[in-house]
């Protein structure tokens, strides 16, 4: 991570000057300050101007004081990390309350600074890395009341059951309300057909050998990466299956 883009809030100008020399004494991480504020309303302003990493926020400030501006920021999708920085200790449950990354109390020191800038460091890239990935191609499943993302990259196979499709990954089982001609249409370079009733993920193809399903003793079935059970391969599709598995040698 570059520099963190960092606001400086607090009603005290000369908190905010002292503040701003200490933060260019830090390195690694180093911050950049895009801007002070005196109150909660400006701060607000300034982080709707620019993109911010990092609000280093006092408590004690008129208007709303830095406790709730605190809560308000946990509601944007853009929530930077905060610091308290307050001549009172007496709020550090609060604040550890509100994911602050830090709680520094006056007159700051260099060296605390600097471990809050780390903390502050760390914490992002944790929260960054948790993210999904906005372009990432996605299955939203339904789940008992709640939406899941199930990344189409992830699934071993689809198979057609009942009225609704099992999309299985290589740690558990999904039921999707689609259907396979839907799934095949939309990506034909990831899936294969292999029966009238499953697709199986071209990148998870590992092995076409004999099986033996209780019907058919001349059977034919795929060994998929990540999964024990192999999926029954019809006649219809073996060929189908046989230039799949060529095509990724």
């Amino acid at each position: 991570m570059n520099s963190l883009r960092t606001l400086i809030v607090d009603d005290e100008p000369l908190a905010r000057s002292r503040l701003r020399t200490l933060l260019a004494e830090c390195d690694a991480p180093a911050a950049d300050v895009i801007g002070e504020a005196a109150q909660a309303r400006e701060a607000e302003q300034r982080l709707d101007e620019s993109p911010t990493d990092l609000v280093l926020l006092d408590i004690h400030m008129p208007g709303v004081d830095g406790t709730e501006f605190a809560r308000q920021l946990r509601g944007r999708t853009d929530a930077p990390a905060i610091v308290f920085v307050t001549a009172h200790s007496g709020h550090a449950v609060t604040a550890f309350e509100l994911d602050a990354v830090d709680y520094l109390t006056k007159p700051v020191r260099a060296e605390r600074l600097q471990q809050a800038l780390q903390k502050a460091e760390r914490y992002l890239k944790e929260k960054r890395a948790a993210l999904p990935d906005p372009n990432e191609e996605v299955f939203l499943i339904q789940d008992r009341g709640r939406a899941e993302r199930v990344p189409v990259s992830e699934v071993v196979y689809l198979k057609s059951e009942f009225k609704y499709l099992t999309v299985r990954t290589s740690s558990r089982s999904h039921i999707y309300d689609a259907s396979l001609a839907e799934i095949e249409e939309r990506y034909p370079d990831r899936f294969v057909r292999v029966h009238r009733n499953a697709l199986v993920a071209r990148s998870a193809m590992r092995a076409l050998e004999k099986y033996d399903d209780g019907e058919d003793i001349d059977g034919w079935a795929l060994r998929l990466r990540g999964i024990a059970e192999p999926v029954v391969v019809s006649r219809r599709q073996l060929s189908v299956v046989r230039d799949a598995l060529k095509d990724l040698r």
